[in-house]
C-alpha cells in the first residue's frame, strides 16, 4: 500500500472515530419526539442479519510486475477508474455493550478499465467481491465500523488480438458508518482499500500484471 493509500485509509478511520464520539453525544441530548429521530432501542439494535445493494465509484492501477509490457508510463502501471454495483449479505452481534462484530460478504459488477494507447492494452475489472469481517460501534442511529478481509476479482487483459481473463486473490481493508433511516432499513458509506495481487494473463507473452483498487461506494441494507 502506497503512503498515499495509507493516508487515506487512516484519516477514514479517524473520522469514523470521531464520527462515533459525536453521534454519542448527540444521542444522549436527542429526545425521540424530536422530528428525524429514529429510535433503535438499547444494546443490540444493530444485531441480526441483513441484505443490501450498494454503487459506487473505483480507481486503482494495474502494474506490469516484471516489465514484459513497456507501458510508456511512470513505474509501468496503468490508471483505471470505473463505476460498479452490487449487492451485500451480512449479520451483525452485540458482543459487549456499545460494541458490535458481525461478517459481510459482496459481489459487484464494474467498469473499472484503463488503456494505454502507446501499446494498445486495454485492462478491464469485469467484477469484484470480498468476505470481511467488521467491527463497530453502537452509537444508537449511527455505527461508524473498520472492515477487513478476503477480495477476489475477474478482470481481462486486451493487445490487439492478444486477449485473456484471469482472477485475482488478495486482501481488502476500509471504514465506513452505517446510519438508520428505519428499524429495519440503513444506509451504509464505505471507504476501502483492496489489493488483489499478480496473476499471469496469457497475451503474446505470459505476463504478471498486479490490480490494487480504491472505491467508494453507497448502499441500502435491509435487517431482517
Amino acid at each position: 500500500m502506497n503512503r498515499f493509500s495509507l493516508t487515506l485509509l487512516a484519516g477514514a478511520a479517524v473520522l469514523s472515530m470521531a464520527t462515533a464520539a459525536s453521534a454519542a453525544d448527540l444521542l444522549v441530548q436527542q429526545q425521540p419526539s424530536l422530528g428525524g429521530y429514529v429510535d433503535m432501542g438499547g444494546g443490540g439494535s444493530w444485531d441480526g442479519a441483513y441484505v443490501g445493494g450498494f454503487v459506487g465509484y473505483g480507481w486503482g492501477t494495474v502494474l506490469d510486475d516484471n516489465g514484459d509490457i513497456p507501458l510508456g508510463l511512470d513505474d509501468d502501471q496503468l490508471g483505471l477508474s470505473g463505476w460498479l454495483i452490487g449487492a451485500t449479505l451480512g449479520a451483525n452481534f452485540t458482543v459487549a455493550e456499545g460494541f458490535v462484530v458481525g461478517a459481510v460478504g459482496d459481489i459487484a459488477w464494474s467498469n473499472i478499465s484503463g488503456y494505454d494507447s502507446d501499446t494498445d492494452l486495454g485492462y478491464d475489472v469485469n467484477w469484484m467481491g470480498s468476505l470481511r469481517g467488521r467491527a463497530g460501534f453502537d452509537a444508537g442511529a449511527f455505527m461508524p465500523y473498520l472492515t477487513g478481509g478476503l477480495a477476489f476479482a475477474g478482470a481481462t487483459a486486451d493487445i490487439g488480438p492478444d486477449s485473456s481473463t484471469q482472477m485475482h486473490f488478495g486482501w481488502t481493508a476500509g471504514a465506513g458508518v452505517e446510519v438508520a433511516a428505519t428499524e429495519n432499513l440503513s444506509v451504509d458509506l464505505l471507504y476501502r482499500y483492496s489489493d488483489y495481487g499478480s496473476a499471469t494473463y496469457d497475451l503474446s507473452i505470459p505476463t504478471d500484471l498486479s490490480l490494487t483498487t480504491h472505491t467508494v461506494s453507497a448502499g441500502l441494507n435491509f435487517k431482517f
